[in-house]
Formats: structure tokens, sequence, C-alpha cells
């Protein structure tokens, strides 16, 4: 079986969560089609040199800070390739069409602007719907009515993805706080997942977070529309991998409060196992939005906060 062919590409994005799409080339294999801007991997070139050297080519642009991002195999016809994604979020230059490419479009992750788009990327679209942050409740240590009023408040500032996490919570307080939460989420427009309940999660409408004892039972992927993990280590990550999983927290990172001299990862060893993992990854333990920058740094998507979610 032929080697896979690795190719560096990048998700260059506008503030407003556009991002840029360019048309192959006429002549080329799936000419026409929309892709994310890139190139190939030349032999003893990093991935990161390589997105930098083809944005350059193809595009004109400079590329001043990109982080590391998915890491997507995908087999082609013609070709067997691992896509290295990267998110490009400054540059210097405005990007034009200087190797043939059909046009340059920019496009959003829920409603595509342009048609068709490579079949590889599929994935990589649904990923860009996800928030860089993940608030985690935290209505048993601060009270359901203040806890309410916080997330209130977040969702005005911009939070977009809410776990409802209360495992000391009555099934029946825990149901009325859901369904309130679900209606607070849904007049800001964000997501909302429910903690080990997919039941709950699937009469709300909601996603749902396996747990990582969850995780390493299930059989399959439940039905849907957004289901997140539990991980801690290579196993469970591989295993959300083959269950179909959305999305993974990782952690903890750094110690936390509500678990005293437990052992964390850092983020060297974080980074590490994550690598050329291909599903998003919140980073999880100890941080706040502070921790942003080191959390995509190191590969992750964004980061899962539970007290520092709701800090107004």
């Amino acid at each position: 079986m032929s080697q896979r062919i690795e190719v560096a590409a990048a998700v260059i994005e506008r503030p407003d969560g556009a991002f840029l799409l360019a048309s192959r080339p006429p002549g080329k294999v799936y000419a026409g089609w929309w892709e994310f801007p890139g190139g190939k991997v030349e032999p003893g070139e990093s991935a990161r040199h390589a997105l930098d050297r083809e944005l350059q080519e193809e595009l004109g642009i400079t590329v001043k800070c990109a982080y590391p991002w998915l890491n997507r195999a995908f087999d082609y016809e013609h070709a067997r390739v691992m896509l290295r994604f990267f998110r490009v979020v400054e540059w210097s230059g405005e990007p034009q069409p200087r190797e043939g490419q059909g046009g340059l479009a920019w496009s959003h992750a829920a409603r595509p602007e342009v048609d068709p788009i490579l079949p590889a990327n599929g994935p990589i679209l649904r990923a860009l719907e996800l928030p860089l942050v993940y608030g985690i409740s935290a209505a048993g240590d601060m009270g359901v009515e203040t806890f309410m009023a916080r997330l209130d408040t977040a969702l005005d500032h911009g939070l977009r993805l809410v776990q409802l996490r209360e495992n000391r919570l009555p099934a029946e307080e825990l149901a009325a706080l859901a369904q309130r939460v679900a209606t607070l989420c849904g007049r800001y427009g964000a997501s909302l997942i429910i903690n080990g309940d997919a039941d709950l999660a699937a009469r709300l409408g909601a996603g749902v977070h396996l747990t990582a004892r969850q995780l390493r039972a299930a059989g399959r992927r439940p039905d849907l529309a957004w289901v997140g993990a539990s991980c801690h280590d290579a196993a469970e990550l591989d295993r959300a991998v083959a269950i179909g999983a959305d999305f993974v927290v990782l952690g903890p990172v750094r110690p936390t409060p509500s678990h005293p001299g437990a052992a964390h990862l850092g983020w060297g060893a974080f980074a590490k196992l994550i690598e050329a993992y291909p599903l998003p990854v919140y980073a999880l333990g100890g941080l706040s939005g502070a921790d942003l920058a080191a959390a995509r740094q190191a590969g992750a998507h964004g980061i899962a906060m539970r007290s520092g979610a709701w800090i107004n």
C-alpha cells in the first residue's frame, strides 16, 4: 500500500469566524472543487514550515500566528493523504490566487457559501462549528439561581457551548434545571451538552458528554447531534475516535482544587498525546481564559472550564 502524502492545510480565519477556501485549478484532479489552502510537505520539512511556504507561494501571504489543530487521514481514488491542519489567525498581505486557482471565497462552517467542497473536508467543517470555550456548569457549588444568572451573563458575552454536569442533584431537580438551561441556551443560539445522560439529552434536543467509564463501555455513538467524551489517556482518546465522537475533553492539564494532589498532564504530555489526533480536543483542568493561547499552541481546539467559565 502506498505511503500517505503529508499535506499542510490552513484554516485561515477572520475574527468573524469566516475562513478562506480556494477552488482547485483547471486540469487538476477535482478541478473546481473547493478546499483549504496548503500543499505537500517536502522531505525533511516540518508541517509548519510547509504551511508557511505554501501560503506564501499560493496566496502571497506571510503567516504570523498559526496553531496546530486536527490531523485527518483520507483516501482519495488517486492518493492517500494525511492532512495536517493549522488554524491561521494572523497574517500579513491580502490573499490572492497566485497558482491558477479558480477563485478564493470566505465561507462559514454551518452554512458554506461555496460548493462542492473536497470530501476530506466534511469533518473539518463540522469541527469548525465548535466554539473555542466549553463551559461546564457549577450550580451545585454556587446555587441554582446564582448559576443561572451567571450563565445568562456568560451567554450574553459570547459563550456558545455549555455542558450541564450536576451529579449531586436528584433526577427530578436535574431535569428541571436542564430544561431551564436548554431554554436559556436556545435564546442565545448556544449548544447544550448533557453530561452522562443520553436520554435526557434526547428529550431536550441536546448533545451528550460521555464520562470516561461510559466511553470505554460504549458500543456505538449515541444518535444525538453532538457527542463529546472525557479522556485521560491514549486508550480513551482512541476509543472516542472508534465510536465516532465529535470532540473530546482531555485532562487534567494542571492541578485542580477539586482533586488536590492528583496526577496532571502538563502541557508537554498533553501536546504529545494529541500531536496526530483527528478530533477537536478541549484542554481541561485548572485553566482560565488566559490559558487559551497556550492550549491552542499545544494542539487543543480550545479550553473547557468549570469555575473559570462563570467568573463575571
